[in-house]
């Protein structure tokens, strides 16, 4: 296949839109970190559009608050690289489209940015689902580590991948 792409996140994302097409699944993102990353995998595959509703890019607190409507509060209270806005960055892209499921990634790519409860390499994802509780809250939080800001966006973009998996949304 010609791609730009790394095979190993262009095989990724055809797995996602291969299983989420089996069951009628439509898919939508909210990145932030991996700044569109995930979108542009998952249309890298023919017949994508039979699966992804829609990708946000909010790469900015700005962004986040304005497109996504997150609230202030929450920003300002827990950070933007927190559980809390991964949280309401996937429900936001759930609610704002025709999508089944969505997931967000927001995260510290470097190499500046960090600190020392949020160093570099630090990626938090959300998923929320339609017709799940959304006080359920399905979020998670990796260290990457360092390995630098091409290495951290591509693992934080395969882990949101994965999360898109009809099987890593099971009960």
């Amino acid at each position: 296949m010609d791609t730009i792409l790394p095979a190993e996140l262009v095989d990724a994302a055809r797995k996602v839109v291969e299983q989420n097409r089996a069951i009628g699944r439509r898919v939508a993102v909210a990145e932030s970190c991996t700044g569109g990353l995930v979108a542009a995998a998952l249309t890298e595959i023919p017949g994508s559009s039979d699966v992804f509703e829609v990708g946000f890019v909010t790469y900015s607190n700005a962004a986040k608050l304005g497109v996504l409507k997150i609230s202030s509060d929450v920003l300002d209270t827990f950070g933007a690289v927190s559980i809390a806005v991964a949280w309401s960055m996937a429900q936001a892209a759930l609610k704002q489209s025709g999508a089944d499921i969505a997931v967000a990634i927001t995260g510290v790519a470097g190499p500046g940015g960090g600190s020392l409860k949020k160093p570099v390499g630090t990626v938090v994802f959300g998923r929320a689902e339609k017709g799940r509780d959304p006080s359920d809250v399905h979020a998670d939080r990796k260290d990457f580590g360092d390995l630098g800001r091409g290495g951290i966006r591509l693992q934080a973009a395969l882990c949101a991948l994965e999360l898109l998996l009809p099987d890593a949304s099971a009960p």
